[in-house]
């Protein structure tokens, strides 16, 4: 079940250094939330604190709250990686086990996370994960041979599949698209469009038109100069910001005329 995300008053800091202020915001259950806004405006590094994926950076911290259906992720009872059960990531950068088969890859998802499945039971898991990734037509021929081997937009849908084979409820994509060519891209694309049925998708792209293409709430951060915080500037409905923005900030960057 596709989980609702409420983020309040949240800082986040490396060290001394305050790379996230003050943001508020729900997410939406069973939608697309892009994030947008310039380089080092903080949009990955928030992206990041939904699943405590950036505390894998020393001096790391919050201050605020992030909260999953009411539960607050950041509670000193909360394990992490339980925490990354619920919020799977996707990376910017195609990133399967080159040395693993495909299937492999996909059964790692549930063996990193202590998932016991075997036999049958694993390629039924391996199965459904790799049709919800859109790719089992294009593998299942050669489920048994390298990773490697596939194209850069196959081997972010396998990344994809590996992601959903442990089940989580929200599905972070940290510009899942950047390294890839167009018609990767609009795999990819369509692909968010079919999952959002089961999951809270947040993503995080540069690309304007993938963001009006493919979300049903945008986000806008931006920084006010070098060394200041990145900040949520606005959100909303998605063709309402790139058609009528509330902030001029937002028109501007949207409109390209910085950023």
């Amino acid at each position: 079940m596709a989980k609702r995300i409420d983020v309040s008053d949240l800082n986040i800091f490396y060290g001394d250094f305050r790379a996230v202020a003050d943001v508020s915001m729900t997410i939406e259950p069973r939608s697309v939330t892009a994030l947008i806004g310039p380089s080092g405006c903080g949009k990955s590094t928030f992206l990041r604190s939904l699943n405590r994926m950036h505390e894998v950076i020393p001096k790391a911290r919050v201050e605020g709250k992030v909260a999953i259906d009411g539960q607050d992720l950041y509670e000193p009872a909360v394990d992490p990686v339980a925490v990354r059960r619920l919020v799977g990531m996707v990376f910017q950068r195609p990133n399967p086990f080159p040395t693993m088969s495909i299937h492999e890859n996909v059964a790692a998802g549930l063996r990193l996370n202590n998932r016991k499945a075997k036999g049958d039971a694993l390629d039924d898991v391996v199965e459904r994960s790799l049709r919800g990734a859109n790719l089992w037509d294009e593998v299942k021929d050669r489920l048994d041979r390298p990773a490697s081997g596939l194209s850069g937009g196959q081997q972010q849908r396998l990344c994809i599949a590996r992601a959903i084979a442990i089940e989580p409820q929200v599905l972070l994509m940290d510009e899942p698209c950047s390294a890839l060519d167009p018609i990767s891209t609009l795999a990819i694309e369509d692909l968010m469009h079919d999952l959002k049925s089961r999951y809270t998708i947040v993503i995080v792209t540069h690309n304007m038109q993938q963001a009006a293409r493919v979300s049903d709430r945008t986000a806008f951060f931006t920084i006010s100069g070098a060394g200041q915080p990145g900040r949520l500037i606005e959100m909303g409905e998605t063709p309402e910001i790139f058609s009528r923005p509330g902030e001029k900030a937002t028109e501007d960057y949207i409109t390209g005329r910085f950023g």
